[in-house]
């Protein structure tokens, strides 16, 4: 073997590829504890379909509870991961690097796990085929007024173009991992490079449909939140109502995903030695990002009070009394430390460049933005027009069983990603190097 010390080029993907091989004991016991996750989920899951809605605590006139809760959660981490890579890129941010792989693969990921919940909320999930317009003997057309519509379309279109964005930014660095690598893993990387040889002609069309692709996701990641936001505004619910809720989502979408991705590539990059390439000045960054949207959702969450009491609409003030001193005030003062006043810390140079804060700051920022999602849909649906009608959810250990599988659905697949494919853009590393 040469004592020659490897060039810069050769170490990124000596270091990025050798992250692939032989996982460590703390790698199989961290996916055997989100594999269990998952699995207490699913029979929870059939629990339900086996016994009845009525297990999952929703009621009248709480009809939407943790599931729907739970969908919007994965939607807004799904919308983020395209959104901070592709808008990145276009805006050549040179933190991006350290990122973008593990945000696109989050999307693709968030976006399955989102998928699950309209299945899990419909009951009898064998005729979920009766939401998509095809043509059928009933000579029924599906609702397009339903937002159980809206968001298949939506999901489904979003989910395609974050694949395509994801899957087409790779390909450069499939083919490197096909050069390295040997049998099986040599003949998938094969197959999934398409035959990329790095010519200039393959370059210059890489290029022109990955800015494309770029281009694309970004409205096309705001429309979609938006599309999942009027899924409340269009009702009359107090609370819902209001035109606030499309960039308000979207906001939300964006400081939940910095937030989901610091969870992500802060034990990653400790696992798999990446800290080379992964730096305190990148995590800076992205705390930046963090705290700028964490401004703009607390802007939004004083605008809704304000709205409520200077439109003088006596359930809108109701509404809002109850969010404040009602049955789930302990949850709207947990959500507003954990998404307005805790990121306020980050003002404070040191504490953006410890990474186990920003590791802390991240799961509080998580549990957070679940509780937002909680807070809109429960207490609207619970104390609405008339006091005769109001109630609330009960609490259901397979509800939670399902919310708690849906987090091992997902960090079960990102642990499977991390061992099958490239977690850093390795093409893009070497190029700033040029």
């Amino acid at each position: 073997m040469s004592d020659k010390p490897l060039s810069f080029h050769d170490r990124v993907e000596v270091d990025v590829l050798g992250g692939m091989q032989s996982p460590r004991k703390v790698y199989w016991a961290a996916l055997a504890f989100t594999a269990l996750m998952f699995a207490v989920g699913m029979a929870c899951w059939g629990l339900q379909i086996w016994g009845g809605m009525h297990l999952s605590g929703k009621n009248n006139p709480v009809g939407w509870y943790m599931y729907i809760t739970d969908f919007v959660f994965w939607v807004g981490i799904a919308h983020s991961g395209t959104l901070i890579s592709a808008v990145l890129f276009l805006f050549r941010a040179r933190f991006r690097k350290a990122f973008n792989r593990s945000a696109e693969a989050m999307t693709v990921i968030a976006v399955m796990t989102a998928g699950l919940f309209p299945l899990i909320h419909l009951g009898r999930v064998w005729l979920f085929y009766w939401l998509l317009p095809y043509p059928n003997q009933r000579l029924l057309w599906v609702n397009f007024r339903s937002p159980l519509i809206w968001d298949v379309f939506a999901v489904s279109t979003y989910f395609t173009v974050s694949f395509l964005f994801f899957y087409v930014g790779m390909v450069p660095d499939l083919a490197i991992a096909r050069r390295r690598t040997t049998g099986i893993r040599h003949w998938a990387y094969r197959i999934l490079s398409l035959g990329w040889t790095g010519t200039h002609t393959q370059w210059r069309h890489w290029e022109k449909l990955y800015i494309f692709l770029a281009s694309f996701a970004t409205p096309l990641v705001i429309s979609v939140h938006s599309v999942v936001s009027w899924d409340f505004a269009m009702s009359v619910i107090p609370g819902w109502h209001t035109t606030i809720f499309a960039p308000y989502f979207v906001a939300g979408a964006i400081f939940s995903g910095c937030a989901m991705v610091m969870t992500l590539v802060i034990p990653m990059r400790k696992i798999l030695r990446l800290e080379r390439y992964i730096t305190i000045d990148h995590f800076e960054a992205l705390a930046k990002t963090l705290l700028f949207t964490s401004l703009i959702v607390a802007y939004a969450y004083v605008m809704e009070i304000a709205l409520a009491w200077y439109s003088g609409n006596v359930f809108e003030t109701a509404h809002f009394s109850y969010r404040l001193f009602g049955d789930f005030k302990w949850a709207y003062y947990l959500m507003v430390f954990c998404n307005c006043l805790l990121p306020l810390s980050l003002f404070v140079k040191k504490l953006r460049r410890s990474i186990a804060y920003l590791f802390v700051l991240s799961l509080f920022v998580n549990v957070g933005m679940w509780l937002e999602r909680f807070i809109i849909i429960v207490t609207s649906l619970a104390h609405d027009f008339e006091p005769y009608a109001w109630g609330k959810p009960a609490f259901s250990w397979i509800a939670v069983g399902i919310t708690v599988g849906s987090f091992g659905l997902f960090f079960t697949i990102f642990l499977l990603f991390v061992k099958a494919l490239p977690v850093l853009a390795i093409t893009e590393i070497k190029e700033e190097q040029q």
